[in-house]
């Protein structure tokens, strides 16, 4: 029974992350969700108590772009009684501009946030997960995956080890009765462009798009989900054409 189950999400306050928590209070998991932002997780957590009065709902302010905090999270968790049964590592942010010219310590945070913090919630999730012999885990990584991203290059590239290290642990995982499933969207309505000083593209799909798509390929079993039919096509592109378009569009 979904009611008994809990979904732990990061990077839960703002677009996708924050669909996500809100397909899984419909769905009537229990919620543990994670941020930077305590005031934003707070104001989530009073949002979603109004409108699921009857799903619980826990927070943990954590900056997950510092080296252990997944582990020290996770520790956290359990040593509150909680049992992960859906892991969604959602949480992370882009660096955009010529490689040499990004900010030394930005990177380091940002490539903790997008490879070390999920490999380790996976770890950490999958060692509890076997141990019960079910659980499913749901890593985000992006249609960047697919190709190299000049002037995002380490963002590119770190999804693209998200994109191989669920694909990878997906086959181990199906022995132990434990799903894991790998999202990547395209394009998506996010404060992501905001923050990197762009303008978000007028094709760029909602969030909430992106979430009914993932949702719908985690319930087929599907262990790469891309949402999106243009999306899907678009993988079938030669990877040094789209890395020429991305140099256009980034540059």
């Amino acid at each position: 029974m979904i009611q008994n189950k809990t979904a732990l999400i990061t990077g839960a306050t703002s677009g996708i992350g924050l669909e996500f928590t809100r397909k899984c209070a419909q769905e009537g998991y229990r919620l543990i969700l994670v941020s930077s932002h305590g005031d934003r997780l707070q104001q989530e957590k009073e949002a979603l108590l109004a409108w699921k009065p009857q799903i619980p709902v826990t927070v943990y302010e954590q900056d997950l772009s510092q080296v252990g905090a997944a582990s020290q999270l996770y520790r956290r968790i359990v040593r509150d009684g909680y049992v992960v049964d859906l892991l969604i590592n959602n949480a992370g942010f882009g660096l955009v501009g010529p490689a040499q010219t990004l900010d030394g310590k930005r990177e380091e945070e940002m490539l903790q946030l997008l490879i070390h913090t999920p490999t380790e919630l996976c770890k950490c999730c999958l060692a509890d997960m076997y141990a019960r012999g079910e659980g499913m885990i749901l890593n985000v990584a992006s249609t960047g995956a697919f190709q190299p991203g000049p002037y995002t290059a380490s963002y590119f590239a770190a999804k693209s080890y998200l994109f191989e290290y669920s694909r990878a642990i997906r086959l181990e995982a199906k022995e132990q009765g434990v799903q894991v499933h790998v999202l990547c969207p395209g394009t998506t309505r996010t404060s992501f462009f905001r923050k990197t000083g762009k303008p978000t593209p007028i094709w760029a799909m909602p969030p909430r798009r992106v979430v009914e798509a993932a949702w719908h390929g985690m319930k087929r079993q599907q262990g790469v989900i891309v949402p999106g039919r243009m999306n899907q096509l678009l993988r079938l592109l030669p990877s040094g054409l789209k890395a020429r378009c991305v140099a256009f569009l980034k540059r």
